[in-house]
């Protein structure tokens, strides 16, 4: 069988289940706590967060990340990952609760020496649950990963976040939503996956697990400055209320790829890890990844780039209005997100861990530089700054892995023009129904009607003659949806030109 097997295609499909569930938890939960605490208090709380990321990345150093890039594993390497684990754990914990009151100044926000001690007592639960968590992705066991992310998602913000910030306790109830999920994750995860836990310092495969470590930790660190400057630069540069904005509208044009990469990269980098020998197979999977982003997430992003605004009035209200322009530059950049986070599994999977360090390196002086010309200019300019630094960091990343697994670009602009095509029905669509619901003034009809008519855009075509997907996208379909198969039939259409033709197993 050509591309992912059964058993990587059954993790996908959990993964997209349970993704799709915390999905919906989260967006909910996100607004109404956006609507209880308001913009400053989510400000000063995404403060906490930036440190606590940091921090995970210092704490882990990539030792579980081992246990799922070896061939085999043994109890001796289980043992040293988690040992250094929790030392490390414990070092980071100790270190971000005593650089608090510094860090509280530099953002010029006083609340946020709270916040940042308190989270820091997560650095050492999620460090603890590492080995298990690697674990269970190297065994593709993505029903009990789901059910964990699901459930700690609910019991920390259903059970405890939300009510507390209705009793009025404000960023503390953000807080301790967050400590709680870091809690059940790690229970919950050695209960399913249980491991040794007497302590193991060193060992004969020691060095090998440091190497990746070693790896894994520079690329986190740039990977975080990327993924976190805007956030420092706009806390810094701006005010707790613009950061507040910010990062909902960011958490809120994230959540698509989370449903999207939480369910396609872990399994497509531990079913790649068995195929670091079979080049032209895994250069398959992943064009055919790249196709289907380009000719259905694509349009799906322009159309929420479209109805951001109204989306924003309908779900957060009035005080988060300047968020809806900040969300559309987010959207519109989204798919270039997607296309980052399946190409960095190529370059791991094919023993070039240090090209994601190297090749990314010079875009922080890139984005610092913009951010500190524009952020000036207001929230926007950063937004789009922010944006501009994903699709960078896309560009690189794609041209990297294409370049690794052989393959040309050329093969998926095809893909691109049909992607283009069915986004400027979206155009059409949303442009309709907006028009129509103008003298309204209904977010949620404006939103109905927008909706109806760019499905039917899309839908339509589509229905009528499916090969307009493309035969890498229909392939794709068909794997993980085989319900379609009685009405799409991919040998109708044209195969992939160039190297894909060359690599069909």
């Amino acid at each position: 069988m050509s591309g992912l097997g059964m058993a990587g295609v059954a993790a996908v499909k959990w993964s997209t289940t349970a993704t799709l569930a915390r999905f919906v938890l989260q967006l909910s939960a996100q607004v109404v706590l956006a609507r209880t605490l308001g913009p400053e208090v989510f400000g000063i709380f995404a403060i906490g967060v930036v440190v606590l990321t940091f921090a995970g990345f210092m704490t882990s150093f990539g030792f579980s990340w081992s246990l799922l890039q070896r061939a085999t594993v043994q109890s001796a390497d289980i043992r040293f990952a988690w040992t250094w684990q929790v030392l490390v754990g414990l070092l980071t914990m100790a270190s971000v609760y005593g650089l608090a009151p510094g860090l509280a100044t530099y953002f010029r926000e006083p609340q946020a020496q709270f916040v940042i001690q308190w989270l820091s007592l997560a650095c050492v639960m999620t460090a603890a649950a590492g080995p298990s968590t690697y674990l269970l992705q190297r065994d593709l066991n993505f029903k009990a990963i789901g059910l964990i992310q699901v459930g700690s998602y609910a019991a920390g913000y259903l059970l405890v976040g939300i009510p507390m910030a209705l009793l009025g306790g404000g960023v503390a109830s953000l807080v301790a939503a967050w400590l709680v999920q870091a809690g059940v994750v790690l229970v919950v995860s050695y209960a399913l996956k249980p491991h040794p836990l007497r302590p193991l310092f060193w060992y004969a495969g020691a060095a090998n697990t440091v190497h990746t470590g070693r790896a894994v930790f520079f690329t986190n660190i740039v990977n975080w400055v990327l993924n976190n400057m805007d956030r420092i630069l706009i806390g810094r540069l701006l005010n707790t209320q613009s950061l507040g904005l910010y990062n909902v509208a960011y958490n809120m044009a994230t959540l698509p790829n989370s449903l999207l990469l939480g369910a396609l990269q872990p399994a497509f980098l531990a079913a790649g890890a068995q195929l670091q020998d079979q080049l032209p197979r895994l250069g398959r999977i992943y064009l055919n990844m790249l196709s289907t982003v380009l000719v259905l997430v694509l349009p799906a992003f322009v159309f929420l780039a479209l109805i951001a605004e109204d989306l924003v009035r309908l779900l957060y209200g009035p005080a988060w209005h300047e968020a809806g322009w900040v969300l559309q530059i987010l959207f519109v950049s989204m798919p270039a997100y997607v296309i980052w986070g399946l190409s960095t599994p190529v370059l791991w999977n094919t023993g070039r861990q240090h090209f994601e360090f190297a090749l990314q390196l010079p875009l922080v002086l890139v984005g610092a530089a913009g951010f500190y010309a524009f952020s000036g200019d207001g929230l926007r300019s950063a937004a789009g700054v922010a944006a501009t630094l994903l699709v960078l960091r896309a560009v690189v990343m794609s041209l990297a892995a294409m370049q690794v697994l052989q393959l040309r670009w050329r093969s998926l602009s095809a893909y691109a023009g049909r992607g283009l095509a069915l986004s400027g029905l979206c155009v059409l669509g949303v442009w309709t129904g907006q028009r129509i619901t103008t003298g309204f003034d209904s977010a949620w009809l404006s939103l109905l009607m927008s909706g109806l008519l760019s499905l039917c855009a899309v839908a339509v075509p589509v229905a009528w003659r499916p090969q307009l997907l493309g035969s890498a996208t229909i392939e794709m379909v068909l794997r993980f949806i085989p319900q379609f198969s009685p009405w799409i039939k991919p040998n109708d259409t044209p195969p992939l030109t160039g190297v894909i033709e060359e690599q069909r197993i």
